[in-house]
């Protein structure tokens, strides 16, 4: 496959008020969760002699009410849901004149979604990103949106969506406002990496014209973690796209993340001047939810103090593309669907959420055509049937666009039911709950390349369907709707794709 092939770039979506204000050109702000995971190792470093100095700072936090959290269950994993927040509601003028105002880009994005998963038996801390163009659906709402416009209902209602469409429970919520951690990198004297490419990015300034080790201030830092469109050249004259966007951002911004904690113990620990500037560059600009105590922090700090930036793991959630995507008559430029099942694989080994254990026949299903493919609803039926489900019965439903994921729904208490069934479904596929019309416990949706799982005759709802999860044929359905791009076949779905050559690196040798 070229790269060409499947260049991804994220469009801005036409002005609506169904869905997500267009951004301004030259202006986007790409946010990081980074802070708030370089303030719990700066805790975590502290944490032996220091505990009154570290709560001080840790008292300049706001705190704010999120709905839908999960309890904090001693001794057991914790998911803190890390986000960077684009508003430009509460920026300064001179802030505004390079990031844009809040007529200018209106609302509030999680331009970046990261789940931290600490694990206090193992002493393991993974990182599991969430592409931030990920259609899902919406709580409260019969439709689907990107994740990161969630946020602009609060929240509560990110967590809901990343919880009842994921099937992740969250215990805590950390926010950066507004992306300041150009000034840690600052307070920090700067920081160092290595570039095996010349590389740039016109949207967020970033213009690296040597290769090496190289120092980056925070601006340089900023550019670097913003760039979703880079481009990168071996000779500084023939450049070439990256192509994968967000994707790729995410991966170079895992990287840089086990860096800026690396400079971070190496150079603020030993010397309280440049502690107290770390800390005082951090704290003010966070958020964390109101259940979130000191003592809890501190524990969390104490357990996980050995941890080193290198045995940080980092995933991003598998994902299909859907280019120029048109959905209830609006136009949201290009999204990524959920990719199964890759994503349930992720989930379970990264987060340690296996498939429950439930008889298939214990809740009631109902399979609705949601692409108007001439029976559709009743080959999966038969699918599911053939499975041992208790489907109960089909219909039709309103059709959203020409190319749909498939949403498996489920009444509210029916998460494990939902889940059960997702193991045996493949392609462009995602939960949600709300109510559901056809009084089952699970109703399915379907969508474009939809594949059942079966031992001997899998049923699929595209013609064009060339899913490898099974060994047999393929019983097709005739189809009219364009076809999605198949998630098994493209590379970027990698959960946790290696650093290309171009991208930048922690530096053979320590500098600076």
């Amino acid at each position: 496959m070229s790269e060409n092939q499947f260049y991804y770039k994220p469009n801005p979506a036409k002005k609506s008020g169904a869905h997500r204000t267009p951004k301004k050109k030259n202006i986007a702000l790409r946010r990081t969760g980074f802070i708030f995971v370089t303030a719990a190792v700066v805790i975590a470093m502290v944490a032996g002699g220091a505990f009154f100095y570290a709560k001080s700072k840790f008292n300049s936090i706001k705190k704010v009410s999120v709905a839908h959290l999960d309890a904090q269950i001693t001794d057991q994993p914790i998911n803190i849901l890390l986000v960077g927040n684009n508003s430009r509601s509460i920026l300064n003028g001179k802030q505004a004149s390079a990031f844009g105002t809040g007529a200018q880009v209106g609302g509030a994005r999680s331009d970046v979604t990261m789940i931290a998963h600490l694990d206090p038996k193992t002493k393991t801390v993974t990182l599991v990103s969430i592409p931030r163009d990920l259609f899902l659906p919406i709580p409260g709402s019969t439709k689907s949106n990107r994740v990161d416009a969630a946020l602009n209902q609060g929240p509560g209602q990110l967590v809901a969506t990343i919880e009842q469409d994921l099937g992740i429970p969250i215990q805590h919520y950390a926010e950066l406002n507004f992306d300041s951690f150009q000034s840690l990198v600052n307070a920090l004297g700067g920081l160092y990496m290595y570039f095996p490419y010349y590389v740039k990015d016109a949207q967020t300034g970033l213009n690296i014209t040597q290769k090496g080790c190289i120092y980056l201030n925070g601006t340089q830092a900023l550019a670097l973690v913003r760039s979703r469109e880079l481009y990168y050249s071996a000779d500084g004259v023939n450049y070439t796209p990256d192509g994968l966007g967000d994707l790729s951002r995410i991966r170079r911004d895992h990287e840089f993340l086990k860096v800026l904690a690396s400079q971070v113990k190496q150079k603020g620990i030993s010397n309280p001047l440049k502690l107290n500037s770390i800390l005082s560059s951090i704290f003010p600009y966070l958020s964390v939810d109101s259940s979130f105590t000191f003592n809890q922090v501190f524990s969390i700090a104490s357990t996980f103090r050995s941890i080193t930036p290198s045995n940080v793991g980092s995933v991003t959630l598998p994902i299909a593309f859907a280019n120029n995507y048109t959905y209830a008559g609006a136009n949201y430029g290009d999204v990524v669907f959920a990719a199964q099942p890759q994503d349930m694989t992720i989930i379970q080994q990264s987060l340690g959420i296996a498939v429950p254990s439930i008889p298939k026949n214990s809740f009631t299903v109902s399979v609705l055509n949601g692409t108007g493919t001439y029976n559709q609803a009743k080959e999966v039926a038969t699918g599911l049937g053939s499975l041992g489900y208790n489907v109960t019965s089909t219909g039709n439903t309103t059709v959203y666009g020409n190319s749909l994921e498939t949403v498996v729904r489920y009444q509210p208490g029916r998460l494990q039911d939902a889940q059960r069934i997702m193991a045996d479904l493949s392609g462009p596929v995602v939960m949600g709950m709300g109510s559901i019309t056809t009084g089952t416990d699970v109703e399915v949706i379907t969508g474009n390349q939809l594949t059942v799982a079966s031992t001997s005759s899998p049923t699929t709802t595209n013609a064009t369907s060339n899913s490898t999860s099974n060994k047999s044929t393929a019983t097709q359905v005739t189809s009219t709707a364009p076809a999605i791009t198949a998630p098994v076949t493209l590379p970027a779905t990698q959960s946790n794709q290696a650093l290309q050559p171009w991208d930048p690196r922690a530096c053979p040798t320590q500098a600076g």
